[in-house]
């Protein structure tokens, strides 16, 4: 993948000490192992961009947590459906943004994105 056009399509990444070429070019090898191009065609370059986004996302997750003296990669609690402070409560109607089947790629909004995509590029018949 190449990462300049990756840091334009996804300018929220272009800090490159908070997000280095390396943990963008980890996570995109990895996207470019799991997805298979052929199937992907049209959107294999898309498919890569947000699954690395996603994965940014959840490592630098770990990172905030071991700068904070926590213990990084114990995972998320998942996406809020709750929370109260003192006498104030919120909720959120999670359902409406969780996708099924979708597990871990619920926890940001490109892995959703990679998730429906993925959904379309796995649909109908495939020939070889």
């Amino acid at each position: 993948m190449d990462i300049t056009a990756f840091r334009e399509n996804f300018p929220e990444f272009e800090d490159d000490t908070k997000y280095p070429d390396s943990m963008i070019t980890f996570w995109s090898g990895l996207g470019e192992k799991l997805l298979n191009e052929t199937r992907w065609d049209d959107f294999y370059t898309e498919g890569i961009q947000l699954f690395t986004a996603h994965h940014i996302i959840l490592a630098s997750q770990n990172e905030t947590a071991a700068s904070a003296g926590k213990t990084p990669g114990l995972g998320s609690n998942g996406i809020v459906s709750n929370k109260n402070v003192g006498s104030v409560s919120v909720g959120y109607d999670t359902g409406s943004i969780t996708l099924q089947d979708a597990g871990n790629f619920n926890l940001t909004t490109y892995g959703r994105s990679f998730w429906q995509l993925m959904l379309i590029v796995g649909m109908g018949g495939y020939q070889v």
